[in-house]
């Protein structure tokens, strides 16, 4: 039996909305990481971008378990002297938390051009509003 390689020309890609209240931001993030890369797929090829596009929303209402909103801190510099900026998980999630819902997914995808290729097809939303409904998504349950 042959082994099957999907090529870039046969993907089929899905929409797929996912609500993010109440659910774990690692668990929810590796979910999300897995159908972007089309891991949930039976024709799944590591060096091929064949997965599915994912609407996130309510960002803002994810958890964080233990003690991370204040003791996980996310770094930025900005490549000058003493330019380095430390936010906690609590500062991340009140003032920006599409961000922070974003670097989780983006650090579970492939590093390189594929998981950049990969990474644009993630939307994330702080509320309940997103502007693809005319693509019709489908609700996914991330577990």
């Amino acid at each position: 039996m042959k082994t099957y390689m999907q090529r870039k020309e046969d993907v089929t890609r899905n929409w797929y909305v996912v609500d993010a209240e109440g659910q774990t931001l690692g668990r929810l993030a590796t979910g999300v990481a897995n159908v972007l890369r089309g891991k949930h797929k039976a024709t799944y090829t590591p060096h091929i971008d064949g997965g599915d596009y994912v609407i996130i929303i309510n960002a803002e209402k994810v958890n964080l378990t233990g003690n991370k909103l204040d003791g996980k801190i996310y770094y930025n510099h900005s490549r000058y002297t003493g330019g380095l900026r430390e936010r906690t998980a609590r500062e991340m999630i009140e003032k920006y938390p599409v961000e922070m819902v974003e670097r989780a997914v983006k650090g579970m995808l492939p590093k390189g051009r594929l998981g950049r290729q990969m990474y644009k097809k993630l939307f994330v939303y702080a509320g309940e509003e997103h502007p693809h409904s005319a693509q019709k998504p489908s609700a996914l349950k991330v577990d």
